[in-house]
């Protein structure tokens, strides 16, 4: 029997009788209830299941289990793809049926988690191709979510060419492929720079079959170092070294090229199998030595600029590429050894002859001494024997010292030279480096650029009088002032020495003098040609002991001589004695004679 059914349309639908189970339908509420949960899917906390995105906010994205209330999924969740739409399939994490306002809680972001490793195993066995979201710079490199996993992508593995500015990739979603993982400690690297690599090295393969030397391309400045510039060929890249930049010379790619830079370059060299193109910029123009004025002569005064520095001469650039060497021998007339430093520096402008110049070696020697006139040219009538002049003292030699009496003209004087009294072992003993000293010239050697110069002559030679004051056997009081074991110097006055052997200096108690000690000393030796006086102090006391053993003896002899005398008087006159006398005058003549004996 067919069964009465009550249709009942939505905006006539007796709610209270519902709700109190009045009849309105032919099941109870419970029945109805329960058919409608068979008809949802079952949900289990904690588990991951496939929903649908059927709607898109600002802040959230609604996804659809299949249960009857839909999840809500905050939309950071998302950042990795910026391309989900309604209608895509997401993995979701339950986290609870109902939150605390009746709400279906899901999570994405720990659904991607649970199966990330796994994922990105199979990524790297599979040499897959996935999306990650770029979150943030750091050292080296960028932090990459790749399936809720923080991965590494290094600065070099971001793009084929350098990277200059990290920032702008933050926040950006790209393709990478997993290149290595460490499964210790779970760290991942990915690359972008591998998804686009095997697309150019084809590229490469047709653009190096079709290059030739001497081809001229147009590129792009791609980096610059501080050795070249490398250059974009369309897909590969070539170099040119600094050298190759321009016939001058360059400190650092940058004065030639910038960054980005589009660039004719010709093809100097290149090598399939190592992939390398040497490029040249310089080679689209003329070599200057081939613009340089035919005119252009040895003995031609040029300006230029100084371009390069060093000790042996400075390198000028007289017209873009062209550069001649002024060699520090050709800054001065000066013989003295100096550092081209002194003269100038780099950036200097200056004038200059030309003293060499080879067009086939493109070589050019200059100088700027000869803008000047040589100082020698007229040396005798500037400088003659026996002129006086002040010079200044450059350098010290065991033989003398070397003076400068101008700018280009020297002179040395000898150290017998220096000074007529004073024995000078050695030139800094009398003067010092930089000191003004006067002299007087001696010679002229003007092939060899040289003066013969003298102190001592400046005054007249004190040994002419000392010749007529230090007489040999002459006695005078020195003042030792150095003693050695060949004897000891003594000072005998201002400016005046002599020297005291060993052998001659000992004291008369037997004791040796000391520095400072003030004696007598005899001269023994006296050369005016060598300057030397040789003195004794020996000679002085032994001298007084001969002469008082001689003064004694002549005593002694004066009274022999007047008892001799006396004996013979009386002898003369005993025949006019008694014998009585002659008794007498015996014992005083055996007394006398006696006396003589003992003289």
């Amino acid at each position: 029997m067919e069964e009465n059914k009550t249709v009942v349309s939505n905006e006539n639908f007796d709610w209270n009788a519902f709700e109190n189970d009045l009849g309105v339908y032919n099941q109870s509420k419970d029945e109805i209830a329960e058919e409608y949960n068979k008809t949802l899917s079952n949900v289990a906390v904690g588990e991951v299941v496939e929903g649908t995105v059927i709607g898109i906010t600002k802040r959230e994205v609604v996804v659809n289990i299949g249960y009857k209330s839909e999840g809500i999924i905050p939309v950071a969740e998302f950042r990795y793809n910026p391309d989900l739409q309604i209608g895509d399939k997401v993995e979701v994490y339950v986290e609870s049926a109902e939150d605390k306002n009746g709400q279906l809680a899901l999570s994405h972001k720990k659904a991607r988690q649970l199966k990330s490793w796994d994922r990105v195993n199979e990524a790297l066995e599979n040499d897959e191709i996935i999306k990650g979201y770029i979150k943030c710079r750091t050292k080296g490199g960028m932090i990459v979510d790749v399936f809720g996993i923080e991965a590494f992508l290094p600065g070099s593995q971001i793009d084929v060419k350098p990277i200059r500015d990290y920032d702008i990739y933050v926040d950006k979603t790209m393709e990478f492929k997993v290149v290595k993982i460490n499964q210790e400690f779970r760290n991942v690297v990915v690359s972008h720079k591998a998804l686009i690599e095997a697309e150019l090295e084809a590229q490469k393969q047709i653009i190096m079959s079709k290059l030739e030397k001497g081809q001229i391309l147009e590129g792009t400045v791609k980096n610059i170092t501080s050795y070249g510039v490398f250059v974009d060929l369309g897909g590969v890249d070539g170099l040119i070294h600094i050298t190759d930049l321009s016939w001058g010379r360059v400190s650092h790619p940058e004065e030639i090229v910038a960054l980005d830079q589009k660039i004719q370059v010709v093809i100097l060299d290149f090598d399939d199998a190592k992939k390398r193109i040497a490029l040249g910029l310089k080679q689209l123009t003329a070599h200057p030595w081939e613009a340089l004025d035919a005119s252009l002569k040895v003995g031609d005064i040029v300006k230029g600029k100084v371009v390069v520095m060093a000790d042996y001469g400075a390198f000028v650039e007289i017209a873009a590429g062209v550069e001649g060497l002024i060699h520090v021998s050709e800054m001065s007339w000066s013989q003295h050894l100096r550092s081209a430093q002194e003269f100038m520096k780099v950036g200097d402008e200056v004038e200059a002859v030309v003293l060499t110049l080879d067009r086939e070696e493109r070589k050019m020697s200059l100088g700027i001494k000869q803008l000047t006139p040589d100082p020698w040219a007229d040396i005798e009538t500037k400088y003659p024997v026996g002129t006086r002049c002040n010079a200044k003292v450059r350098n010290f030699t065991n033989f003398g010292v070397f003076v400068e009496i101008e700018e280009g003209i020297d002179g040395l004087i000898h150290i017998s030279d220096l000074s007529w009294t004073k024995k000078v072992k050695h030139p800094g003993e009398f003067t010092q480096i930089g000191a003004p000293i006067e002299v007087v010239v001696l010679e002229i050697d003007k092939d060899n650029r040289r003066l013969s110069l003298g102190h001592k002559q400046l005054e007249e030679n004190p040994w002419n009088g000392f010749e007529s004051q230090f007489t040999v056997d002459s006695v005078h009081e020195g003042t030792i002032t150095e003693l050695t074991e060949k004897g000891a110097v003594v000072s005998l006055g201002e400016n005046i020495e002599g020297f005291c052997p060993a052998r001659h200096l000992t004291k008369e108690d037997g004791s040796t003098p000391k520095a400072g000690d003030k004696l007598e000393f005899k001269v023994i030796e006296f050369s005016k040609g060598t300057k030397r006086i040789t003195l004794s102090h020996v000679r002085v006391y032994e001298e007084v002991k001969r002469a008082e053993v001689a003064a004694e003896k002549a005593e002694k002899k004066a009274a022999a001589e007047a008892t001799k005398s006396s004996v013979k008087k009386i002898n003369a006159s005993v025949e006019k004695t008694t014998l009585g006398d002659i008794a007498g005058l015996a014992a005083l003549k055996e007394a006398m004679e006696a006396a003589s004996k003992e003289e």
